[in-house]
Formats: C-alpha cells, sequence, structure tokens
C-alpha cells in the first residue's frame, strides 16, 4: 500500500497511536530505532528527525556525527501487541547526512545503490525470498536465555512433540495482521528449530521483511516464556540455522532467469548470474556468514552447504536451482545464514550476479550426486572448491575481491572490516572451555 504523509498523520489520530518507533538497521544487521511520541510524527514525516551516528557501529566519527532519518511511508505498520497499553507504530527509514545526501554508510541505501546499478543494465527488478530458520530455548525464572530447548521435535512432526507449535501459530497470526503473506510454518529438522516462510517481495520490501520478522519471532516467544535465536549454531552437533535466498532478476519481458527453450528451462542470463555467485562465494562469504559462530555452521554433514558447486535438484552445493518455472523461475543460495545483514547480503550477491552477466561467465558442470560423500581426489577432478572455513579466512577473501567490495562501498568495506576483525581477534584470543576441558589436567 501506498501512504502520504497526510494518509499516516490521519491512521495514527484514528488508530489512537502513542509512540512511532523511527527504525534503522547498522552495519552488524542490529535493529537499531528512535521512539517518539505521536506528537512528532509530523516532524518525523518531514525528515527532521536528527540522531548521533558516531554511536552506531559502523556509521561515523565523532566529530560528524550528525545524522537525518528520512522514513519510508509504505513500511508504516502497528504494532499489534501493542494495542492494551497505547498502541505503537514501525516506519522503517533510509539515513542521510546533515546536508540532505543519502549516507553511504546506511545498508539499506547501499542496497538502493546496487539496485540502481543493475537497473542501469536494462533490469526492473530483483525479487527475493528468504527462508529464515531460529531456534526456541526456555527462559529462566530471571527471563534469561537457558541452553534447554523447548522441544525435541524433528522436521514437519506436530505437537505435542512439537511444544514450540502455538508459539510458532501466535508468530503467524501477528505476522499475517502486520500483512505478511505466510505460506508455511514447521518444525525444522532439529530439537527446537522452527521455520517461516512468506511470499516474495522486491530486494528492500524482503530485506525490511526480514528485521521485522526477526522482531516479532523474539517478541512473541518471549510472551511464551521461550527465547528465540537466530545464532547460526546454538549447539554442538546439530543442524545449525540458514537463511536461503530464493533470487529473481526480472526484465520486461518478464522473468529472466527463464527460457522455455533453454536447456532445463533456464537462460543463458541465468547461467551467467550462477556462475558469478559461484565466482564470487568466497568473497562474499564474510558477508552472507558474518560471525565467528557461522562457520561452525557451514561444515559437512548438517545440511549446510561448504562446497562451491551448484546443482538443478541436488541439496548439497552451494547453489540449487528450484524445480518450478516460469515466473517463478529462480536461483536458491543456501549458504546464507540469519545472523547476516539482509541488506549487505543482498547487495553483494547481486553484485555477484550482475558480475557474472556483465561477463558472460561460463557456469560449471553442475554437481548432481551427495558431495559430502565424495572423496577428495572426487572433489578436486570436479574442480569444487570449499568456502573458507572460519570468519578470518572469509575476510581475507572479502579482501581481494573488488567486486564485492565494490558492492559494499568504501565506507561500509572499511567499517564492516574492522568491525569483524576485533571479532575474530577476540574469538582467537579467549581461552574457551574446551581447551579448559582437554588441556587443564592433561598439562
Amino acid at each position: 500500500m501506498s501512504y502520504t504523509k497526510e494518509d499516516l498523520l490521519a491512521i495514527a489520530e484514528t488508530e489512537h497511536v502513542k509512540f512511532v518507533r523511527l527504525q534503522f538497521t547498522d552495519v552488524n544487521g542490529t535493529i537499531k530505532n528512535v521512539e517518539v511520541p505521536v506528537s512528532q510524527l509530523d516532524k518525523a514525516l518531514s525528515n527532521k528527525m536528527m540522531f548521533d551516528g558516531s554511536s552506531i557501529d559502523g556509521f561515523t566519527r565523532i566529530e560528524e556525527s550528525d545524522m537525518l532519518l528520512y522514513p519510508d511511508f509504505n513500511t508504516w505498520v502497528i504494532f499489534p501487541w501493542t494495542a492494551e497499553k497505547g498502541k505503537v507504530a514501525r516506519l522503517i527509514c533510509d539515513v542521510y547526512t546533515p546536508n540532505l545526501q543519502p549516507f553511504t554508510g546506511d545498508p539499506r541505501m547501499n542496497l538502493k545503490r546496487v539496485l540502481k546499478e543493475m537497473e542501469a543494465e536494462g533490469f526492473t527488478s530483483f525479487n527475493l525470498g528468504p527462508e529464515p530458520e531460529f531456534f526456541l530455548f526456555k527462559l529462566d525464572e530471571n527471563g534469561k536465555p537457558t541452553l534447554e530447548l523447548n522441544d525435541n521435535a524433528g522436521y514437519f512432526d506436530l505437537a505435542p512433540t512439537d511444544l514450540g507449535e502455538n508459539c510458532r501459530r501466535d508468530i503467524v497470526l501477528e505476522l499475517e495482521s502486520m500483512g505478511f503473506e505466510i505460506e508455511a510454518s514447521h518444525h525444522e529438522v532439529a530439537s527446537g528449530q522452527h521455520e517461516i516462510d512468506w511470499k516474495y517481495a522486491d530486494a528492500v520490501s524482503a530485506c525490511d521483511n526480514i528485521q521485522t520478522f526477526k522482531l516479532v519471532v523474539k517478541t512473541i516467544a518471549r510472551k511464551h516464556g521461550l527465547h528465540a535465536t537466530f545464532m547460526p549454531k546454538p549447539i554442538y552437533g546439530i543442524n545449525g540455522s540458514g537463511m536461503h535466498f530464493n533470487m529473481s532478476l526480472f526484465n520486461e519481458k518478464g522473468n529472466a532467469f527463464y527460457d522455455e527453450n533453454g536447456k532445463d528451462g533456464l537462460s543463458e542470463l541465468a547461467y551467467h548470474f550462477i556462475a558469478g555467485i559461484l565466482r564470487h562465494a568466497k568473497g562474499y562469504t564474510a558477508v552472507t556468514n558474518p560471525t565467528v559462530n557461522s562457520y561452525k555452521r557451514l561444515v559437512p554433514g548438517y545440511e549446510a552447504p561448504s562446497y562451491i558447486a551448484w546443482s538443478s535438484s541436488n541439496r548439497s552445493p552451494l547453489v540449487r536451482i528450484p524445480s518450478s518455472r516460469g515466473l517463478s523461475t529462480r536461483v536458491e543460495l543456501r549458504s546464507v545464514d540469519p545472523s547476516a545483514n539482509p541488506y549487505l547480503s543482498m547487495a553483494v550477491v547481486l553484485r555477484a550476479g550482475l558480475d557474472g552477466i556483465k561477463r558472460k561467465l561460463e557456469v560449471p558442470a553442475p554437481i548432481d550426486r551427495n558431495i559430502y560423500s565424495m572423496t577428495a581426489s572426487e572433489l578436486e577432478e570436479n574442480g569444487i572448491d570449499q568456502l573458507p572455513s572460519d570468519l578470518s579466512r572469509a575476510l581475507e577473501a572479502l579482501s581481494k575481491d573488488q567486486t564485492i567490495i565494490d558492492g559494499l562501498g568504501e565506507h561500509i568495506y572499511a567499517n564492516f572490516l574492522e568491525l569483524k576483525n576485533l571479532e575474530w581477534d577476540s574469538y582467537r584470543t579467549t581461552v574457551h572451555a574446551w581447551e579448559q576441558e582437554q588441556y587443564l589436567e592433561l598439562y
């Protein structure tokens, strides 16, 4: 729905909205917001709300801290769970500098920049259908998360085995009341693990939806005495959580990935896009899998891809092509995890695919057998390389891939690299419980 300033002022009055959250996302993918009383809504809608950018990770230095919030009117939503204590509405914002220029450190604005590059190549839109997974853990008597899972169910199990069913159902109801078109909701493979899928949208709206989804899931889970986490691998020995990206590129003729006369119903452009995704996989992995913990998930044996390959059916490679054709033709990238900043991930993955199209990169042969069962020599014979095995190696690969650096922009790249190197150094120098268990008595 398209709103005007007058529309939102009228809705706020009619619906008795008391507060409005002006929301944006930092480089780490963390949602930030400034909450204002509804009396300040007119000022906010006039792009006059300012905040201190130097206090936000990856934004600005203290001597250049003033930033402006430009609300996207079409992201207006009233949080359903706030109705009893005074309604709270939300607007997602772009970030601008005091001289009214788009801020190059804003992940959402950066994605819009890459989309303009896409449009300059003759494409009209890029759609994303994400599949984020999450775990539910019990809270203790103090409201703190425990490591006790709320169920021992498995894939597609039902209550009473799936004790998260009621929580998941309430999450779906809240999302639907906020305009989400939910397509599926089910228990995932691991105990305590869940997935809720909704209809695809254009790239910016889809990333907005991911951020909204995370907020709703965490909020409703707490009402059920549970803690929802999007940590990629919270428990050793079971599957981690992914956030597969289902992507489709459109031009004036329709879905540019589809060709009814092409091999397997795919266009040459689709194959070039896939080739770009594969060619730059090492470079963008630090962005799509941005935490130390991400690499505990990207190991063989737990359904997460760790090898750079593609297939039209096999679920072990990095890229899969779902069977739907026509307007639903899409490319599925399986490595992305839910700790990723969706705006940055979408920007670099799109940049990688566009590079494949521009350079007409040739896609390697598909791998239609289980890669996890292949020997080292078989992997080498098939030219199958591996994703980086830890955050440090991923950051090194990123630093060598100018296409992906350009997808981030110099400001975000420099700040992202600094923040992630600090994270890796902190992890590297910490003495972990495993080391104490292994070595304290032995030595």
